[in-house]
């Protein structure tokens, strides 16, 4: 008898595997990181901004007593700039070998999305190269692009 099976057929295991994820939003789009990557989530703090800094580098933030750069992936990814509303949050990523802040236009939710609804990416996504996505995941009404955060700042990360 197979225990990963339920009476109904059900797979346990492919039920069980699942990735749990923090979703925010960006203009209309939905997207997801891995929510062992957040420190915690802050609303906006005053940003010290640094001269000759990639567009995309806001500057940097102090903490509670620690720098935190902060990064808007609006810039990053070429998508129109905002300016920041109520919902704007500050994401405290922890990266091994990089703590990293990103503006994202609202958090929604944390949510554990089953593998099973997860898509390859495509090679090149709306602008976005292919490269900074885990995957792309279906879900109901919405599709949620996971992005993989070592891919996106790997090359800012001490080794």
């Amino acid at each position: 008898m197979e225990l990963t099976k339920r009476s109904n057929g059900t797979d346990w295991e492919a039920e069980a595997a699942t990735s749990q994820s923090i979703l925010f939003k960006m203009g209309s789009e939905y997207y997801g990181l891995s929510i062992a990557l957040v420190r915690e989530i802050i609303k906006p703090l005053p940003i010290t901004r640094f001269p000759k800094s990639p567009v995309y580098v806001e500057g940097v933030i102090d903490l509670r007593g620690r720098i935190l750069p902060i990064v808007n992936l609006r810039k990053m990814f070429g998508l129109e700039p905002i300016a920041q509303t109520d919902d704007t949050r500050f994401v405290d990523l922890q990266l091994e070998g990089l703590n990293i802040g990103i503006v994202v236009d609202a958090v929604s939710e944390v949510m554990n999305i089953p593998q099973h609804l997860i898509e390859p990416a495509p090679p090149i996504v709306a602008g976005v190269e292919g490269k900074y996505l885990q995957g792309i995941a279906r879900l109901e009404d919405k599709l949620i692009l996971l992005l993989d955060i070592d891919e996106i700042f790997g090359q800012w990360k001490k080794v």
